[in-house]
């Protein structure tokens, strides 16, 4: 046995702990090459920031300074704040923020409010950054908030694989399947990062791993069974499906039971991901395919015009949107479909379906995306896709 005489310790404790300074020091340096991906909370933010909530715990003050991206521990520290004692977040709030005392106490006293969602690029977002921020400053607590996170997820899951728009449910629409804003494939998008990204999600136990991959499993099980199989015809899906059934079913007033192009083609961009395809996601993909280059429509496109002020109740429109004719247009989808028929439709706040975009009153009409351009994504990739797994068309 070495025994060491008192100088000696003191020299071998001085060189430790200058060790351990310039590995904090180091661990430092790398933080500050990370910046938060601030994209991921646009809508969140714009949203706090945009309109008056009711429900807001917290208000945005006037000129509300913010933490620049790579100032890690401060975001990281304010998600932390905003997460709920579920493990969820509620949405519209900005994670950039530098918030106030007063602020900051709000948030603590509400942790009990369960008012947690997917929406808005809620939730897996925040986890995600979780994971990055943890990655660069090694703190535990930001590893700990995105486990919880990641539980929150799986508790939400249906048995069917689908998710609820809110967790706990709420007793409206948002309790349906909700393919809406893409707040199914954003989990998804996550849950795939987390199985195939192991030193992102290096803190993850096996255990966490098993369950991570079988909430995917069933979320890829959901998208099969709720493809919609319109009188024979496999088309694409609805913005939400019934929690019970999977039928096609309204979300908000304006957003009928219907084939939802925008929303399908994430769906189907997801499925094009996936390693090794399975013969049903092989088939879900040619369906979708087949539907959009069935209800693409050529020859025009939707014009953004200014107009003269138009004050309704939700807010203040400075333009207007007209269909116009034009031959050497690209091919553009409406966003919805009514379904049998496969004709566009439109609808009001009444829920009145209507079928041209000057029938939909311009609040909604200057305010919504009726038109989109999203399958041509998937028309773009798929003889890529076929290619690459060795598929006959």
């Amino acid at each position: 046995m070495v025994t060491l005489n008192l100088p000696t310790m003191k020299i071998l404790t001085i060189q430790l702990a200058l060790m351990c300074l310039c590995f904090f020091a180091y661990a430092q340096d790398k933080a500050s090459d990370y910046q938060v991906d601030t994209h991921a909370f646009d809508s969140n933010a714009g949203h706090w920031y945009g309109i008056k909530d009711k429900h807001n715990i917290i208000n945005p003050k006037k000129n509300q300074p913010k933490y620049k991206p790579n100032n890690l521990a401060a975001i990281g520290d304010n998600i932390l704040l905003y997460q709920k004692n579920n493990g969820g977040w509620p949405k519209n709030y900005d994670v950039l923020a530098i918030l106030t005392a007063d602020q900051k106490d709000s948030l603590i006293k509400d942790k009990a409010n369960l008012n947690t969602t997917f929406d808005n690029g809620t939730c897996y977002t925040h986890v995600a950054s979780l994971a990055h921020i943890y990655q660069a400053t090694k703190v535990e607590k930001y590893a700990e908030a995105a486990i919880n996170g990641l539980n929150y997820i799986i508790a939400a899951q249906y048995e069917n694989g689908g998710w609820p728009q809110y967790f706990p449910l709420q007793n409206n629409y948002s309790r349906h399947i909700t393919y809406n804003d893409d707040v199914f494939t954003g989990i998804m998008g996550l849950l795939k990062e987390v199985i195939e990204d192991k030193n992102l999600y290096s803190f993850l136990h096996n255990t966490m791993r098993r369950k991570v991959e079988a909430t995917f499993d069933k979320g890829i099980d959901c998208i099969i069974q709720t493809q919609i199989n319109d009188f024979g015809e496999i088309t694409a899906w609805c913005q939400q499906h019934d929690e019970v059934s999977l039928k096609p079913t309204w979300a908000r007033a304006f957003e009928p039971p219907s084939i939802c192009n925008g929303e399908s083609a994430g769906i189907v961009l997801l499925l094009m991901d996936l390693d090794n395809p399975s013969e049903k996601v092989i088939s879900s993909v040619k369906h979708a395919v087949g539907w959009f280059n069935e209800s693409a429509i050529q020859g025009i496109r939707v014009k953004v015009v200014p107009a003269a002020p138009d004050t309704s109740q939700y807010t203040v429109s400075h333009i207007d949107r007209v269909v116009v004719q034009d031959a050497t247009a690209p091919p553009i989808w409406t966003r919805y479909y009514e379904l049998q028929t496969h004709r566009p439709l439109f609808c009001n706040r009444d829920s009145k379906v209507v079928y041209a975009l000057r029938d939909v009153a311009r609040e909604r009409r200057s305010g919504y995306g009726w038109y989109t351009y999203n399958p041509q994504k998937v028309l773009d990739r798929y003889p890529a896709w076929l290619k690459k797994w060795e598929i006959e068309k």
